[in-house]
């Protein structure tokens, strides 16, 4: 069942195209021979599970639901633990709560877990002390320490990555189906360090408030026993598209539909770094049918971006793209209009999501790199300003961050100054929001998300 898009593609066109932010293995024997492995492997997710997600989206595309997007920067293999796993998804759960409740919409929850791995380099060595090495590729590719052995790409990695994300989906599936999602919990999301702090309050009265709630559906008979609505909620997988030896190996055939669809994550993305129009990565995205994202930075020009929608979604898919615009505080007023207005002049039916991380990455006098969470809070009240200003629906957010008690980002309600970043920095590649952090954005967004609904209202 070829499509246009798809009349001239196979799994492994891209290996004609120019290939940017790849490692070079040393045995490409070696190489093809863990492919094949890995090609042999059960799926990660299933078609129609992508199709669903697709679908969900689409609503978002219609301004009638909100993406939430997020999870670590880079999952590493030495940090692989149950209680981080949970903790995340308890904070994501807190934000969408946050986000449903006070704006009023579905929220589609999609992690950056189970697969996020592979980590794009601005230089492809690292010096120290005189020492020049390959760069730190994540953990998929090779090892954090700095020596040789350890930063010679290895193509086991990718058995390991896949070992971990299969058992982190299955941790996912057990919290998401089996009663730790239920609002009736919602109280127990409260618990750990965020609960004695100010955000853990607030979350507080909006968790008393759901209760009562549920009080009184249940008095009229909908419980979580006969509404799954409440026992249980979905969960999507996500990560960036960059490591296309093993995103190959995990594309199949739906045997529904005839149509390719990468099994490795329900939703990928391509990163600002591997957006080019003849690279490999666009080329490999184009056949595939998941839900994908392109990731927007301050270089992007209108142009280009409607070029890769034609490219990668040319008969106007709703659901098919999510354009996740990372312009940057100071920037996003300026930038983000002229991309706006491109996709709407074209009748372009895509998600809006913005990522406010990548670009406030700062580094400290010490040469920490961090990001100050007043600028993140910035550009996502901006993001909004601006889609409510051209009249668009600000459809979602991507996020770097975690449940754990971190100090990796300056300042929000615990005011974490540069001092104090080094007393829990525990990432292996960029700085995340803590729960405390996340939380407070949450809430931020849901009042810019009623105001954006208000405005729709007196407009009609």
């Amino acid at each position: 069942m070829a499509t246009t898009r798809t009349r001239d593609w196979r799994p492994d066109s891209w290996r004609s195209r120019p290939a940017r932010q790849m490692p070079t293995y040393d045995d490409p024997e070696r190489l093809k021979a863990v492919e094949r492995r890995l090609a042999s492997f059960p799926p990660l997710v299933f078609a129609g599970e992508c199709r669903e997600l697709e679908r969900r989206l689409a609503e978002v595309a219609a301004g009638r639901a909100f993406l939430l997007q997020g999870g670590d920067c880079a999952e590493a293999f030495a940090q692989f633990d149950a209680n981080k796993i949970r903790d995340t998804l308890r904070v994501l759960l807190q934000m969408a709560v946050v986000l449903t409740y006070g704006a009023g919409m579905p929220v589609v929850k999609v992690g950056r877990m189970a697969g996020q791995f592979a980590k794009p380099r601005s230089q492809p060595t690292e010096v120290r002390e005189g020492v020049e090495l390959p760069a730190y590729r994540g953990d998929i590719i090779n090892d954090i320490a700095f020596d040789a052995e350890a930063r010679r790409p290895d193509p086991e990695r990718m058995v390991q990555a896949y070992m971990q994300a299969a058992a982190t989906l299955n941790l996912l599936r057990a919290f998401t189906e089996g009663g730790y999602a239920s609002l009736t919990r919602v109280h127990q999301w409260n618990l750990g360090f965020v609960a004695h702090s100010p955000q853990g309050e607030r979350y507080r009265d909006l968790a008393d408030r759901i209760g009562e709630a549920l009080e009184f559906m249940r008095a009229c008979g909908i419980t979580d026993l006969n509404t799954p609505a409440i026992r249980r909620t979905t969960f999507y997988t996500s990560h960036e598209c960059l490591l296309l030896p093993f995103e190959q190996a995990f594309v199949r055939i739906d045997s529904t539909t005839g149509l390719w669809y990468d099994t490795s994550a329900h939703f990928l993305w391509i990163g600002d770094r591997t957006r080019q129009l003849d690279g490999a990565h666009v080329e490999f995205c184009r056949g595939i049918e998941n839900p994908l994202g392109i990731k927007a930075g301050p270089s992007m020009t209108p142009d280009e971006l409607l070029r890769l929608l034609d490219a990668l979604d040319p008969d106007n898919r709703p659901g098919r793209i999510t354009i996740i615009t990372r312009l940057g505080a100071e920037r996003v007023g300026e930038l983000l209009p002229p991309l706006i207005r491109a996709v709407v002049r074209e009748g372009r039916q895509v998600v809006w999501s913005c990522d406010p991380m990548h670009g406030n990455t700062i580094k400290t006098a010490g040469g920490i790199k961090t990001r100050p969470f007043e600028r993140v809070l910035q550009e996502v009240r901006t993001f909004f300003e601006v889609h409510r200003a051209e009249g668009t629906h600000a459809g979602g957010i991507h996020l770097e961050m975690t449940g754990e008690d971190v100090t990796e980002c300056l300042g929000g309600a615990q005011a974490i100054s540069e001092a104090e970043l080094t007393d829990r920095y525990h990432t292996h590649c960029d700085p995340r929001l803590n729960a405390q952090q996340s939380l407070e954005l949450a809430f931020l967004m849901a009042e810019a998300l009623k105001a954006e609904r208000a405005a729709l209202r007196r407009a009609s």
